[in-house]
């Protein structure tokens, strides 16, 4: 087991593989010019490229998907300005370890051969682990390269983000997924036993994730068959992938945070993709209710009543009928919420209201609206020339009903969006009437 969380080290460009290694490994790039999909940062003005040209390595932390790269590089980056190359993994590596690595690096150091220290799944190290990295990279020992699937921002100390720099790895376009198929077909000597649309196929289910494909793609040069696969035969042939999606991690905030701005933006169709994207993932179907119901108070509000009732609807329909039966109450409310009027007059008024009242304090409202249960609150004044709306001429007497400290706020201002609209014309007309009745 000790294997599993020992240091690699290399000095130069691997040996050959073996005939019976695997498809991936096989196909590693031996320099950084084959690495594909990453060109943003390997070219000649992206910021690893500048590297290898000044022949200095900063520290660096990797963000990206799995199956980009990110170890590849690595590599490539330690043998293109040579130095040393030690990997451990943040899974399987502890303090004892991390030790190790540092006292080889600084006898390494003393004779002129300088360290980089790859670190796979570094967000894995707590906070005290990270910061144990801290006088090592300040000093020099190592160059740290640093790899993540999760975002630094939310996972890696501020003090080690601030010594290293932060590089983004895309997820592999069709381009270069298909660049990678291409290889693995030059290699093996043959083309893979796909038809154009299984093919195509094939490359959008590895979503971006380059190992995926050619570990699909191995599979496929493994069996015998008789003709090409269409979509179908390759769907039944191969294991489904199930898409990236951690329901505590960004990826499920990235992808609630696209669906209620999709609804905002009234864009029905990207709004019902999200929803399919989170639902489809295994997201918690009451969770996208409650962000549902959200977003129609947020940005439709009065614009149109009902897309709160429709929220609430589709709750009350997804709890009688469950999975998956009920989840088409969900894309119902969804897109009634993409297709309504928007509006976010109610939760601006909110928000400025409230911001009133922890100003104002304790104002006490006009007497002539205070509650007056006793005898002694009616001698003192409280209700004295209360207005009874019902009883005054059109239903409205145009009473004060601000405290006597405090003018007259006004924190809704609806739009002339759907029933927003209405709503626009009787306050108007209310305020007509109450200058006209105070004789303004």
């Amino acid at each position: 087991m000790a294997d599993l969380f020992a240091t690699h080290e290399t000095t130069a460009p691997p040996e050959e593989l073996p005939e019976g290694a695997p498809l991936a490994d096989r196909l590693r790039p031996r320099k950084l010019e084959d690495v594909v999909g990453q060109e943003h940062l390997t070219g000649p003005e992206g910021a690893i490229g500048r590297m290898v040209a000044a022949g200095r390595l900063s520290s660096i932390i990797f963000w990206g998907p799995p199956g980009t790269g990110k170890t590849t590089i690595s590599r490539l980056l330690a043998d293109a300005v040579g130095l040393r190359f030690v990997a451990i993994s943040a899974v399987f590596s502890g303090v004892a370890d991390l030790k190790k690595v540092f006292a080889e690096a600084k006898e390494h150091a003393r004779i002129g051969r300088k360290t980089l220290l790859f670190v796979d799944e570094i967000h894995r190290f707590n906070r005290a682990q990270q910061d144990g990295f801290l006088p090592f990279v300040e000093n020099g020992t190592v160059t740290l390269v640093g790899a993540t699937t999760e975002n630094p921002s939310f996972e890696l100390n501020a003090a080690l983000l601030s010594r290293a720099q932060v590089l983004i790895l895309h997820r592999l376009d069709a381009a270069a997924l298909d660049r990678l198929l291409q290889r693995a077909e030059e290699l093996e000597g043959r083309p893979l036993p796909l038809d154009e649309a299984a093919r195509a196929a094939l490359i959008a289910s590895a979503d971006g994730d380059g190992r995926f494909l050619l570990n699909q793609a191995e599979t496929l040069f493994s069996v015998n068959l008789p003709a090409p696969l269409d979509p179908a035969g390759l769907s039944a042939l191969l294991q489904r992938r199930v898409a990236v999606y951690d329901k505590d991690r960004e990826g499920h905030y990235n992808i609630i945070s696209a669906l209620h701005k999709s609804i905002r933006g009234s864009d029905p169709q990207a709004a019902l993709y999200y929803l399919a994207r989170m639902l489809t993932a295994g997201e918690e179907p009451l969770y996208v209710l409650r962000r549902l119901t959200r977003a129609a108070v947020e940005d439709i509000g009065l614009a149109d009543p009902n897309a709160l009732v429709q929220c609430i609807a589709a709750k009350d329909t997804y709890d009688f009928l469950g999975s998956p039966e009920g989840e088409l109450a969900i894309a119902q409310a969804c897109l009634y919420l993409a297709t309504a009027p928007k509006s976010n007059a109610v939760y601006t008024a909110q928000k400025a209201a409230w911001r009133s009242a922890k100003e104002t304090g304790s104002l006490m409202p006009p007497d002539n609206i205070l509650n007056a249960p006793t005898k002694l609150m009616k001698d003192i004044g409280y209700g004295k020339d209360y207005a009874y709306d019902h009883d005054a001429e059109d239903g409205f007497s145009g009473a004060n009903y601000w405290p006597d400290e405090l003018p007259a706020q006004s924190f809704y201002t609806p739009t002339e969006r759907g029933m927003e609209k209405r709503i626009a014309e009787r306050m108007a007309w209310w305020d007509q009437m109450r200058r006209q009745r105070r004789g303004e």
